[in-house]
């Protein structure tokens, strides 16, 4: 029976992670929606375009989704990638991953359409905005606005500015990917950085928005080529994060255009009956998303560290090394499709299983080995969960932070509740191999005295053969026994008395 259960158990183990990485089409679970084009349209503006959403919280399971769209799309020779945006933010890690993934689409053309549905909020609003400028053109659809893309920590008292240093390199990245796109760079800046002034002006017949910076080198273009610059308003002061309209966006020559729809949306990209692919998170996808989450991924630490704790502890291996080896490898797994996991984090939890494995039954007691092991342990769990491994940013402090609290917080739980269950639930009988259950005492045979372990001597006389200082010996019912007399001195050959019986000494008295 337990073979059975191990067989099954890890066949749904490896199923299960084999399943994670399904493909993007049609199948699988996934909602995607495949349009083609009534008559096959053979002309250079015909094409296929992928339809990506980019929706709620940016969070690691979305990169693993957008970077199996975005290979699809790569496969199916997609010449554009619409990705309908409406967000309010998320993690930073995650987005500048994202933006990074996006900016090297060098050969396929990346769209951010903000989309105005019944269901969303209409929005690219922090991290949103940041991928959206990391894309070669946006569209805004009319009632949409992005912006206030400022780093914020989340913590227990709610989220909080995030500090210069991680600002400064949100804000150069910002700006790095709006140039890349041929963005107004100062509108990334100002959107990031709420100390950057952003002002409109006319040069000619151009308008646009520049830093104080950027209009000093405006002030020095106009006078090279003989064109009158002019400072219309402030759009965005200082101590203000910027966010703009559809309108605003299009007005000041951020986005290309204000689409109501996907077809005018088409029309504007230049796509005469486009084959659209529209995709939607598959149930792989929304499995990673939940595995990959803070509470399921404590619970999967919890429950791996018992139940390691519990199988080192029996002999063989059973049901506990079964759930410990499936716990983890779901752990590991799922880190390692978000790309934090590599062979470092493996084989530091693997050594500081040995470790524990050593301490526990080759060198007495616990020492330096079980404590290396725990805590090797405990370092590639915290490493499994990040990019990086020391922080730089004080974004990545705070999730480094956070990362040593869940491991320590579950380390803890999980050594506590397997000494509460070894000691309550003993009736079970995986528990009664744990523990302990007999002892040596007088009334199961355990002593050093034959007489004890057949009947009980105590009222038998006989004689003393060995003068008693108190210790001797004394014949007693015919057999020669080790005594010790109650305090007082007895001469060989004294009749003698069994009193009582203290552990395995027996304790006898002269006969006067």
């Amino acid at each position: 029976m337990k073979r059975t259960f191990r067989i099954l158990a890890l066949v749904l183990l490896f199923s299960s992670l084999v399943l994670l990485p399904a493909q993007d089409g049609v199948g699988n679970g996934e909602e995607a929606v495949t349009e083609t084009a009534a008559d096959t349209d053979t002309s250079p503006e015909a094409g296929t375009v992928y339809v990506v959403p980019i929706r709620g919280d940016i969070q690691p399971s979305m990169l693993v989704f957008l970077r199996r769209q975005i290979e699809a799309a790569r496969r199916d020779g997609a010449s554009h990638i619409v990705f309908e945006i409406d967000t309010f933010g998320g993690r930073v890690d995650t987005t500048l991953r994202i933006t990074s993934l996006i900016g090297t689409l060098d050969d396929i053309t990346t769209v951010g359409y903000v989309t105005l549905t019944p269901e969303g909020t209409a929005v690219s609003w922090s991290a949103g905005a940041l991928i959206a400028f990391s894309m070669n053109q946006i569209f805004m659809a009319p009632g949409t606005s992005m912006g206030a893309a400022a780093p914020v920590l989340a913590g227990p008292e709610g989220a909080t500015a995030a500090d210069e240093k991680t600002v400064s390199a949100v804000r150069t990245q910002a700006a790095a990917i709006a140039e890349k796109n041929g963005h107004p760079p100062g509108v990334a800046l100002a959107m990031v950085d709420n100390e950057v002034e952003l002002v409109e002006y006319l040069l000619g017949e151009e308008r646009g928005l520049a830093t104080r910076p950027e209009m000093m080198e405006l002030e020095r273009r106009a006078e090279q080529e003989g064109l009158e610059l002019e400072t219309l308003r402030v759009i965005s002061e200082q101590g203000r994060l910027l966010s703009l309209t559809a309108g605003e966006m299009e007005r000041y020559g951020v986005s290309a255009g204000t689409p109501a729809n996907r077809a005018e949306l088409y029309e504007m990209l230049g796509l005469v009956q486009p084959t659209v692919i529209e995709v939607s998170p598959s149930s792989a996808d929304e499995f990673v998303s939940l595995i990959t989450g803070a509470a399921f991924t404590s619970l999967l630490i919890l429950v791996g560290l018992l139940a390691l704790f519990a199988e080192i502890s029996s002999p063989g291996f059973g049901i506990p090394g079964t759930v410990a080896l499936a716990a983890f490898a779901v752990l590991f797994g799922s880190n390692f499709l978000l790309g934090t996991v590599g062979s470092v984090e493996l084989i530091l939890f693997l050594v500081g299983v040995i470790l524990l494995i050593v301490e526990l039954f080759v060198i007495p007691g616990f020492g330096v080995a079980g404590i290396s092991g725990v805590v090797l342990i405990g370092i590639s769990l915290v490493l499994s969960m990040q990019e990086f491994v020391i922080p730089t940013f004080e974004w990545e402090w705070e999730v480094f932070h956070r990362n040593i609290l869940l491991v320590v917080i579950n380390l803890l739980a999980a050594i506590i509740g397997f000494a509460v269950l070894a000691t309550s639930f003993r009736r079970f009988s995986f528990f009664r191999r744990l523990a302990l259950e007999t002892a040596e005492d007088v009334a199961s045979g355990y002593t050093v005295q034959p007489m004890v372990a057949t009947g009980s001597p105590v009222g038998k006389t006989g004689r003393a053969i060995t003068t008693l200082r108190p210790a001797g010996k004394a014949e007693i019912d015919g057999e020669v026994l080790v005594v010790e007399a109650d305090g007082e001195y007895v001469s060989v050959g004294a009749p003698v008395e069994v009193i009582r019986l203290e552990g395995n000494n027996i304790i006898v008295r002269e006969i006067h």
